[in-house]
């Protein structure tokens, strides 16, 4: 695992639309918000899961419908693909129990 080139972030984070880069801790954070505290929890349940499959875990912080995540690989001091597929996997996760929920 290595830690991308700033030009690599550059390219990943145009996809990451929702995703800001902290250029201090080279990682990268979002606030995800939801209906209530059941479905922000049911989101960090269903991503507690899925991490501890593929042995990366988030730094996050809830209260009530409000989930904030900071992604960064300590291995490496910085980002990596680990975060960048994290980071994409956890959105695709947050759209569909948006949709979910409005359908």
């Amino acid at each position: 695992m290595i830690r991308l080139s700033d030009s690599e972030r550059e390219v990943h984070m145009a996809a990451l639309t929702k995703w800001k880069h902290d250029a201090v801790r080279d990682a990268i954070h979002r606030q995800y918000l939801f209906k209530d505290f059941n479905q922000a929890f049911g989101f960090m349940t269903r991503v507690a899961l899925y991490t501890e499959q593929v042995n990366h875990h988030p730094e996050w912080f809830n209260v009530w419908n409000r989930v904030d995540v900071t992604l960064t690989t300590h291995d490496v001091s910085g980002l990596s693909m680990r975060d960048i597929s994290m980071a994409q996997w956890m959105d695709t996760v947050y759209c569909s129990m948006i949709d979910k929920a409005s359908g």
